[in-house]
């Protein structure tokens, strides 16, 4: 992968991190799947290859399809207010990317730049999870991981790209997906889609 995509890979991912609207931080995290989808049809060379392609085309596709569509039918009456202000999240955020990036060995792939992308995709999702109380922005924390390691997986040379990202799509989607379905149902109950609302909850 070449230097300029895997810096594109990283905005988008700080990008995530920083913005406060629900529905352009799915434009983000959706463009950022498609990057990796093209990154994933330029590398491909067989049959396998191009199927496990157009799976991660489809994968950005319908995610960024039932986001919308979650945007769209859980509004809040107010913007859900994260723990952390934006510009501490983003230094949150880098902090752990240099930490990740001078602690973790090589990890195998193509190049050093490739796994340091991996890393940053990686620290922002834990990021974009731990510092937000907007369930969406959860959700699309956990997607960050995924894209991450799908990354790890175009990038790893020695090891079938078919078998390893269908796989990783497939479990990481139907996480996301569940945690979708749990977003809404807590948006019915309680009118709004802050995780914050759980603490209320007891035992009877």
């Amino acid at each position: 992968m070449t230097g300029p995509l895997a810096w594109l890979l990283v905005f988008l991912a700080l990008a995530i991190v920083f913005v406060r609207r629900r529905s352009i931080a799915v434009g983000l995290v959706t463009a950022q799947a498609l990057v990796l989808a093209g990154i994933a049809f330029n590398q491909a060379g067989t049959g396998s290859e191009v199927i496990a392609s157009v799976a991660l085309v489809t994968r950005a596709v319908a995610l960024g399809a039932l986001f919308l569509l979650v945007v769209a039918r859980s509004r809040e009456a107010q913007p859900v207010r994260a723990r952390v202000g934006p510009a501490v999240r983003a230094g949150m955020a880098v902090a752990l990317i240099l930490a990740l990036t001078g602690l973790v060995p090589h990890l195998g792939l193509t190049s050093r730049a490739d796994e340091r992308a991996v890393l940053a995709l990686l620290a922002a999702g834990l990021i974009c999870t731990a510092t937000r109380r907007a369930t969406l922005f959860q959700v699309l924390g956990i997607v960050l991981v995924e894209n991450g390691l799908a990354l790890a997986a175009l990038e790893f040379p020695r090891t079938s790209p078919l078998v390893i990202e269908l796989g990783v799509t497939l479990d990481l989607t139907l996480i996301a997906f569940v945690a979708t379905l749990f977003h809404l149902r807590i948006y019915a109950e309680f009118g709004a889609g802050d995780s914050g609302v759980l603490r209320s909850l007891r035992d009877t």
